[in-house]
This record gives C-alpha cells, structure tokens and sequence, in this order.
C-alpha cells in the first residue's frame, strides 16, 4: 500500500468501524427476542454468547490466515459473512435462525476486529495510533447508537423491529464496495511466521496478559451494561421495553460522545493519566448506578458510565501494540480474543439475574472494573 495512498485509504477503512457496531444490535434484539418467545433470561442471555464466543474461538486462527493472505481479503472475507448473517433473522425468524444469524454475526465481526485495527496501525504514524483507534471506536459507537433506535423506529413505523437488519445489509455492501474500490488488489502483506502457539505464548509476557484480560473486562462491561441496562429499567421504575430499550441507546450516546472527545484529547495529553482518571469516574458511576432509583440519577449514571469507559478499549488495545510492534498480527488476535468477555459474563449476569434480579447480576461487571482500575494504576 503505497504511502500517497494512506490518508484516502483510512476513510473506507474507519466506515468498516461503523460496520463493526452492527454487532451490537444484540443488546437490543436480546430483548425483542425474550419478548417474541417468551425466553428466560437464562436462554435468552445465550443470543450474546452465541455472539463473543466466537471471539475465542478464531481470533488466533484468523490472525495467522491474515498474515498470510493480507489485511485486504480478510476485512472483505468478513464483510461478506456479517451481510449473509444480517439477511437471515428477516426472512427465517424462529429461535433457532435467530442464533445462528448471531453465531454468524460474531464470526464476522471477529475477523473483522482482527483484520481492522491493524489495518489502522498500517496506515498511520505510530504516535498517532492511540487517537485513530479512538476516532474508529467513536465511529463504532455512533453505530451502536444507532441501534436501538433503528430498532424502535422500525417497530413504531414499520411495525416489525427486525427492518434495521435490512439497513445494516445494505451499509454493509456499500463498505465492501467501497473497500474494494479503495484499497488495491495487491495489497502489501507482512509475513509474521504467526502460529497458534507463537500467538498464545505471548500470555507469558505478563503486561500483555495483564492487557488481554482487562480487554476482556471492558467487553463485559460493554455487553453487560448492553444487554441489562432495558432489563433494569424495567424492573426498577417498570418501564414498557420500547421505552427502557431507549437506555441502550443513552449508554450508547455516551460513550458515542466520550470517544469522540477522547479522539481529540488523546492526541493532546498523555495517555496514562487519562485512563486513571477515567478508571476512576467508572467506579464512582457504576455504584451510584448500583443504589440509585430514580430515573434521572440512573440516566445520568448511565451516562458518566458510558463516558468514563469509552475510551479504555482503544487504550488498552494501543498499549498492547507498543508493547511489541513487530508482532501486531498476533497482539491483535490476542487482544480481540479477549473480546471473548462478552460470552464469558452475559450467562453469568442471566443466572444471577433469574435467582436475584437485574441489580444483582451488575455486581459481577463491577468486579471487571475494579480490576481495569487496577491495570490503570499499573501501567506507568
């Protein structure tokens, strides 16, 4: 890829960011698909499982494909199985299409978060990198934002909610043309000598183990807070869902809104003060989030928590690469491997939920943020 070439590249690049939020339209379908059948919330926590377990299972393989046959096809190959797997839930909708189009959405945006965030670290200076991550991550959640609100116009004026996965089918085309138009056909690859064991074997470096795990957190945070925040809505005020389904969408704009200034901020001042303090603004909104009852204290905790954490995964993400760049392949299958939280916390969550109810089940996310507090307070 040649150098005259990176900053128009990086547009079409950064619009595959805005695809990769589609996978968290499962926040919101997780509770249309309870509501549709008549789930559990023990089955029916299995729709984000079916997503982030795949994040576990081919973050490493794809990795090594990657290195092998280039950033290029890999972010294509993955365009292509997230538009299938937006095109089932509309014409075959029974529980078990529904997981498969999730299972298939996970596959996508798994190679597609291996494939993408290198693909930024190809593009731009390295003290820039933290801040394009950001800008992507940004870019992410104005997607995720979007989500429930598609889904709500959808079901107010269309009468069918499952209309936004026809919307995303057609944004996802249009990243695939307009990588395909962007970026060459012969796309410099960077050969690694990548293996599965040479990728696991880097969790014995302890600070990318340390950065591995608090990946995994921030994902169940995300998810958790993603999939519970209508279901604690509803339990706590009795909200209908269409209304507490709106929360998805504050957690959203706020952390839609908090990477933005991150993006900005980051290119400004250093990055480590940044994550403490944000650490600790996290802390302090999610156990207020905790006790509080009303809808304006939970509204604006919502909010301070989708500000302080949106930033961490870019964060975390970047400290990983700079640890050792030369081997930005298997970092980055690693670190979205750890994505994997997501279908590690969500069961959890649902079987607290079912015994004890919503505000019992947050306990286990706010064990994952004490634990990124810590990671913050080690990385000088």
């Amino acid at each position: 890829m040649e150098t005259n070439n990176k900053t128009s590249v990086i547009f079409p690049i950064l619009f595959g960011f805005f695809v990769m939020g589609f996978v968290d339209v499962v926040g919101i379908a997780t509770s249309y698909v309870k509501q549709d059948f008549g789930l559990s919330d023990t089955l029916a926590n299995l729709l984000p499982m079916m997503v982030f377990l795949w994040f576990a299972v081919i973050s490493v393989p794809t990795g090594i494909w990657m290195g092998r046959h280039g950033r290029r096809t890999t972010v294509l190959v993955a365009l292509a199985i997230t538009a299938f797997a937006l095109s089932l839930p509309f014409f075959f909708y029974d529980f078990p299409a529904v997981l498969c189009a999730f299972a298939l959405l996970g596959i996508g945006n798994t190679i597609l978060q291996v494939s993408l965030n290198p693909m930024v670290a190809h593009v731009v200076s390295p003290d820039k990198q933290t801040s394009v991550l950001t800008l992507g991550q940004f870019i992410k959640a104005v997607s995720s934002f979007l989500g429930p609100v598609i889904a709500g116009f959808a079901t107010s004026f269309w009468g069918d909610w499952k209309q936004i996965f026809i919307v995303y089918f057609l944004a996802t085309l249009l990243s695939i043309g307009w990588l395909l138009a962007a970026i060459p056909s012969k796309e410099e690859k960077e050969e690694q000598n990548a293996s599965l064991s040479s990728t696991l074997a880097l969790c014995k470096d302890p600070r990318i183990r340390m950065f591995f795990l608090g990946i995994l957190c921030i994902v169940g945070i995300d998810v958790g807070l993603n999939t519970t925040i209508p279901k604690l809505l509803m339990e706590r005020l009795d909200m209908p869902l269409r209304e507490a389904g709106l929360g998805t969408s504050l957690y959203f704009a706020a952390r839609t809104g908090g990477s933005f200034l991150g993006a900005i901020l980051l290119a400004r001042i250093p990055v480590r003060p940044f994550f403490r303090w944000s650490m600790l603004a996290a802390t302090l909104a999610f156990v207020g989030m905790l006790l509080a009852d009303d809808l304006w204290s939970l509204g604006a905790l919502i909010v301070g928590v989708g500000l302080a954490c949106s930033n961490i995964f870019s964060i975390l993400f970047s400290f990983a690469l700079e640890h050792s760049p030369k081997r930005s392949n298997e970092i980055s299958a690693l670190m979205i491997m750890g994505v994997s939280g997501g279908a590690l916390v969500t069961p959890c969550m649902g079987w607290i939920a079912d015994l004890y109810g919503q505000t019992a089940s947050l306990m286990s996310l706010l064990l994952c943020v004490l634990y990124i507090g810590f990671v913050s307070l080690k990385t000088r």
